[in-house]
């Protein structure tokens, strides 16, 4: 029975672990998957209003999933990078495989809450307005951040002190009144055309209101300061 020399021995077991390892397909790198959520989130909140800090969660260790030379994360429609999330990870090729980790975007930032308590219908003053900090992810959606958002309009129901203000439950200031004369005005490309008529109901600045015109004819526009209705086609 032959017997290989100790070198002999040594040379060809390395050359078995080296053949061993070039035959095992290399992994993904768990710590490299929650890497690029957290870029892709980073860039996707890029401009929100406040300090923005992304994390995203553990990654399951014994996931198996084949190296891939440029993975694309992405966000399942109707998604948000906003608050607790979820975002994929992709890879085409050479294996193809998806993941899902979940992940948090924490957003501390200004926001505007009542200073005192606000009637219904009442129209509200800047002294009126507290501006506070907190996690805008936590709260409502629609919440505003500055005063000026406010300030003027009126809430459709009574706000106690220390309720973040949502825009959704404020009503403008009205610029044109029910029964006002008003001045309908179409711009395009080098020429203007306005007409007079008379507005079938209040609306605030930007929002869409009827105005009857002298033949009697109802023509849709959008409400402007100055008793101006802007018409577009």
């Amino acid at each position: 029975m032959k017997y290989l020399s100790t070198p002999l021995f040594l040379a060809t077991a390395l050359l078995l672990q080296a053949s061993a390892h070039a035959q095992t397909p290399a992994r993904m790198d768990t710590a490299a998957l929650r890497q690029i959520v957290e870029q892709y989130l980073q860039v996707q909140t890029a401009g929100l209003p406040g300090k923005v800090s992304v994390t995203a969660g553990a990654v399951d260790p014994r996931l198996a999933l084949a190296h891939c030379p440029a993975p694309e994360a992405f966000l399942m429609p109707g998604a948000r990078a906003w608050g607790k999330t979820t975002v994929g990870v992709r890879c085409a090729a050479p294996a193809p495989w998806t993941v899902y980790i979940q992940a948090n975007v924490s957003v501390l930032g200004n926001y505007v809450a009542a200073a005192v308590p606000l009637a219904q219908g009442q129209p509200i003053v800047e002294g009126q307005l507290a501006v506070l900090q907190g996690e805008l992810t936590t709260l409502p959606a629609g919440i505003a951040t500055e005063k000026a958002q406010v300030v003027g309009r009126t809430s459709n129901l009574s706000i106690s002190a220390g309720t973040p203000m949502r825009l959704d439950l404020l009503k403008s200031k009205p610029v044109v009144l029910m029964g006002q004369p008003v001045k309908l005005v179409t711009r395009g490309n080098g020429f203007s055309i306005s007409a007079e008529g008379k507005a079938a109901a209040n609306a605030g600045e930007g929002q869409v209101v009827q105005v009857r015109t002298a033949n009697g004819q109802q023509i849709s526009g959008i409400a402007q300061a100055g008793g101006l209705v802007e018409v577009t086609f």
